[in-house]
């Protein structure tokens, strides 16, 4: 069999659900770890210093009651207006009661602000974890200027490694896509100089809820 014969029998029998994909989720299963960093006791206060450090804003409440009030502040604060998308799940907060137009969809071009939740985020690096699907549309995190995640203490991990991990035992499957957002967009490929909102937003407040 030729290399060409091998590669298409590949894409042939991964195309049927097959043998290959099973092969791999036992091979992740039964391979050792390799050496992770010692990210200590306390998740979320290392989240948020290594967030900060990559230009994130930082917001700490308590309950997702606070979300709004937060968000409100901070378009303030930044000169936006207050209108935004969300992800459906968080349509229900109060955003009306602190003058918040808000839709739960796709973002499109003209949309300024677009609010998320996160599958989860990595304490080592200060990098969120968000999956597509229909519910937590890709868009809502890539498009507006502006770019707010709401975060549960309790979605923190370690490392990347125990973000795939819980990915797989709380899934199943892999998404078709997984995003890691560690801060605004940026570029330097002009003369060198790093310049935000290149490619996607140029500001992320990253609100964490809980203790």
């Amino acid at each position: 069999m030729s290399s060409r014969d091998r590669i298409l029998a590949r894409v042939t029998a991964a195309r049927r659900g097959n043998a290959d994909a099973a092969a791999i989720e036992t091979y992740i299963a039964q391979h050792p770890r390799g050496p992770v960093p010692r990210v200590g006791p306390n998740f979320a206060d290392v989240f948020c210093e290594r967030a900060a450090k990559l230009s994130n804003d930082i917001a700490r409440v308590a309950s997702l009651a606070e979300v709004p009030a937060t968000v409100a502040q901070y378009l303030d604060k930044n000169g936006v207006e207050r209108r935004a998308v969300c992800w459906p799940e968080l349509l229900s907060l109060s955003w009306s009661d602190h003058g918040i137009a808000v839709e739960a969809r796709a973002a499109r071009g003209e949309d300024v602000v677009g609010i998320t939740g996160a599958f989860l985020a990595l304490a080592e690096t200060g990098t969120l974890m968000l999956l597509s699907g229909p519910e937590t549309p890709a868009t809502v995190s890539l498009v507006p200027e502006t770019h707010v995640a709401v975060l549960r203490t309790d979605r923190l991990v370690a490392t990347m490694e125990d973000g795939w991990a819980r990915l797989r035992s709380e899934k199943g499957r892999m998404p078709r896509a997984v995003n890691f957002v560690s801060g605004p967009s940026r570029t330097a490929d002009v003369e060198q100089t790093v310049t935000l909102g290149a490619h996607g937003p140029r500001r992320v407040l990253v609100i964490l809820v809980g203790t």
